[in-house]
């Protein structure tokens, strides 16, 4: 009889892999849950794949091919005003892989890492998987899910916290942590001599004049930032699985190394294909976000005249809807909206203890699917 390890029987349970086989079982049901563009390939992409296509069957360098090292740190320099060589990037099957490679190679069992609660619910298990130690800064609805520096230095302990891990903008809540509190957090890691874990997916799509703020561009903070970032979002390529983590040496040198023994290397055409994407014109991006704009302020308005509270996003594209004056539960909620009204929602609970009482709506959907499903909402809450 095969025995499961219990590292993975401790991984947290997702109610949204359930809510996704009800979603295909059902295909009436409408769905606010995606957390991935709904735009297809910009067209200089499509050709670019077809270009490719027979050109691109061997393995790259594990740390990625050098071409596309380099435009990647083209672009952090220009975007980010982050000054990095080569060297400091290591491609990837996407942040996530980043993510957990970062992981393997900065904490030992039971070393600390600090995660933002509510979270990305991909953050958790990435460090579980290695016996990390976790604690967590709370996000708070009255703060606008800003993180409190006071809350973070808190959490901290001296003698086992090593990494500080920032999500800006946020999953699921939407807020773009400003330059003050930046700094605030900058010199919490340089006093308690932290690394910072920064993942910035949704770095372009940003709202209201919100302005992006890389980490590891602020006065000292390269030495000690690990920069997350993935072509899923801003190019709509999730499925080509390309992301990127830029690091110090010593740093990028072990994920590199780590990387052979988990995927090798990123796909070489996906790699191909970042390279093309990072010479595209921004206008593919804006007109992107200008579209997520659109749906942004009509879900939000909509879900707050129907009763539901909801702080408005800054970035990403996701609102982050209290529903603590219905329902005490965010998973009975969400399966009592299914059942009842055929919309997917993600309850709070999936990101976090305090991410109950809340549900995420994303708006990475169509504008009449939005429409159709704030209705059914509305008549379920009503």
């Amino acid at each position: 009889m095969v025995e499961i390890s219990e590292r993975e029987m401790q991984l947290p349970d997702q109610v949204i892999e359930k809510l996704i086989e009800l979603m295909v079982e059902h295909p009436s049901v409408l769905s606010l849950g995606p957390g991935e563009p709904d735009f297809s390939l910009p067209k200089p992409l499509v050709a670019e794949v077809k270009r490719l296509a027979n050109k691109v069957n061997h393995y790259s360098p594990a740390g990625g091919l050098h071409e596309f090292r380099e435009a990647i740190c083209r672009k952090v320099r220009k975007d980010n005003h982050i000054r990095a060589s080569p060297e400091n990037v290591v491609v990837t099957c996407g942040s996530q892989e980043a993510l957990l490679l970062s992981a393997a190679c900065t904490l030992d069992v039971s070393e600390q890492i600090l995660l933002p609660n509510p979270g990305f619910m991909g953050f958790l298990p990435s460090f579980e998987l290695f016996n990390a130690g976790i604690k967590y800064y709370n996000l708070h609805e009255e703060n606008s899910f800003e993180p409190d520096p006071d809350e973070i230095k808190r959490q901290i302990d001296a003698k086992k916290t090593k990494v500080i891990l920032l999500n800006s903008p946020s999953n699921p809540t939407g807020n773009v942590i400003s330059r003050k509190v930046m700094e605030e957090i900058a010199d919490i890691a340089v006093e308690f001599d932290l690394s910072v874990f920064t993942d910035e997916a949704y770095e372009q799509i940003l709202y209201d004049g919100a302005k992006h703020i890389s980490f590891a561009s602020l006065n000292g903070m390269f030495d000690r930032t690990f920069t997350f970032h993935t072509f899923s979002k801003t190019y709509a390529m999730c499925g080509f699985r390309l992301g990127y983590v830029v690091a110090p040496l010593d740093a990028a040198n072990a994920i590199k190394k780590t990387h052979i023994y988990t995927s090798i290397c990123a796909p070489t055409i996906s790699q191909k294909l970042g390279i093309k994407a990072l010479s595209l014109p921004k206008k593919y991006t804006v007109d992107m976000v200008k579209e997520y704009d659109r749906r942004r302020k009509f879900m939000i308005r909509r879900l707050n005249e129907i009763g539901l509270s909801t702080c408005n996003p800054k970035g990403a594209f996701y609102g982050f809807a209290n529903i603590g004056n219905i329902c005490r539960s965010s998973k009975r909620f969400a399966f009592e909206l299914l059942k009842k009204q055929k919309v997917a929602v993600i309850p709070g609970i999936d990101f976090g203890s305090e991410g109950e009482g809340y549900i995420r709506c994303s708006f990475a959907q169509k504008l009449p699917v939005i429409e159709k499903a704030l209705d059914r909402i509305e008549k379920f809450v009503s």
